[in-house]
């Protein structure tokens, strides 16, 4: 998980939300919508990290605070994100990110700048996130179980790639400083998957 820099919503929401009985539900641009959310996160789900792609196959529109519980927030730009599909279809244990949460209240917003998120998650070596607020480490477990072995296992791959390819010795301050620029921005448009993690290794090393 990163934060999340919300742009300009599409025109096609501001002009819908003018209009009389506007909903979600009947909102016609939902393409134009998920190419705005995917292109802002850099094609990576707002919560795992993963790959995703801007069409109903590859990602889903997150409402964070849901639509059920509250309605006038359904049309309210910054309330949305892009996510995965979270093993929709499969056993719960399995499922995670949006899918798994379902219409759960998360305590903290990738979105919101006033969450701060970055300041109170951290990855260990062996893959696990974990957030040092104890109500925010219960929501990433047994809410969004962004802890189910899949992803784990994923992110340690992305972290021991990254370390194997390092040469030995003792980085420079520049070099740590460099690569942390370089995983940290979204390259032809895309970030790398599960970088939160790297990046969260690179802030330490500068630390």
């Amino acid at each position: 998980m990163r934060a999340i820099q919300k742009n300009r919503e599409p025109r096609s929401l501001t002009e819908h939300r003018c209009t009389g009985h506007a909903s979600y539900a009947n909102y016609g641009d939902k393409d134009g919508l998920r190419a705005a959310l995917c292109a802002e996160q850099g094609h990576i789900c707002c919560y795992c990290m993963q790959r995703i792609r801007p069409d109903a196959d590859h990602m889903k529109i997150e409402h964070w605070h849901c639509r059920d519980d509250y309605q006038n927030e359904q049309l309210v730009y910054r309330n949305l994100l892009a996510a995965c599909n979270g093993n929709e279809g499969q056993p719960r244990s399995k499922q995670h990110c949006d899918t798994r949460k379902g219409d759960s209240v998360l305590s903290r917003n990738p979105a919101d700048p006033n969450h701060n998120i970055e300041t109170v998650i951290y990855y260990l070596g062996d893959g696990r996130i974990q957030s040092s607020e104890p109500r925010f480490d219960r929501e990433l477990n047994n809410i969004l179980n962004l802890n189910d072995a899949f992803l784990v296992n994923n992110r340690k791959a992305v972290l021991d790639g990254f370390t194997r390819g390092l040469q030995r010795g003792t980085l420079s301050r520049d070099t740590i400083q460099g690569m942390l620029a370089d995983w940290s921005n979204a390259a032809g448009g895309e970030l790398r998957e599960f970088c939160g993690v790297v990046i969260h290794w690179l802030s330490k090393k500068l630390a």
